[in-house]
């Protein structure tokens, strides 16, 4: 972990300042949606919105996803770390080559949970969906865990 945050923060020192943002929950909202790209589930029905940098390039990107009610993301993994913060909703999520209901968390708004790069994970939401917002360092990718399950 403190290895981690080292070596993000040396990546800091050398990368160029981020573009200054501040977006409101309403700006965001009206942010364009984009289709499926590297880093996001291809489900259909899931809203992915970029919020900064580029998740198909080096460096840092922030994205937004809104996952419709009673929907089932298989568990998959990311080349790139990254954290994550529920907005909205309850996520159930957990860790594990397969999406194993014992292994899911409920977490509420507010909630916090990262994504090591190469672990796999999976997630579902309930009645209300979910609402969470995404960092990480690009180009990043999705693999699932079974081919079977990539909906792309």
């Amino acid at each position: 972990m403190i290895r981690t945050a080292l070596a993000l923060a040396a990546l800091l020192a050398v990368a160029p300042a981020p573009r200054e943002i501040r977006l409101t929950p309403a700006e965001v909202a009206a942010l364009p949606q984009i289709g499926a790209v590297a880093g996001t589930s291809g489900l259909a029905g899931v809203e992915t919105r970029v919020l900064s940098g580029d998740p198909t390039k080096p460096g840092l990107f922030a994205i937004e996803i809104k996952v419709p009610p009673n929907t089932r993301i298989a568990a998959h993994s990311h080349k790139d770390e990254r954290t994550a913060t529920v907005v909205s909703g309850m996520w159930h999520f957990g860790y594990g080559p397969k999406a194993d209901d014992s292994l899911r968390k409920p977490l509420p708004p507010g909630s916090f949970y990262t994504e090591p790069a190469g672990v796999p994970h999976f997630a579902r939401t309930g009645p209300e969906g979910a609402h969470v917002y995404i960092t990480g360092y690009g180009p990043t990718d999705t693999v699932y865990a079974e081919p079977a399950s990539n909906p792309n």
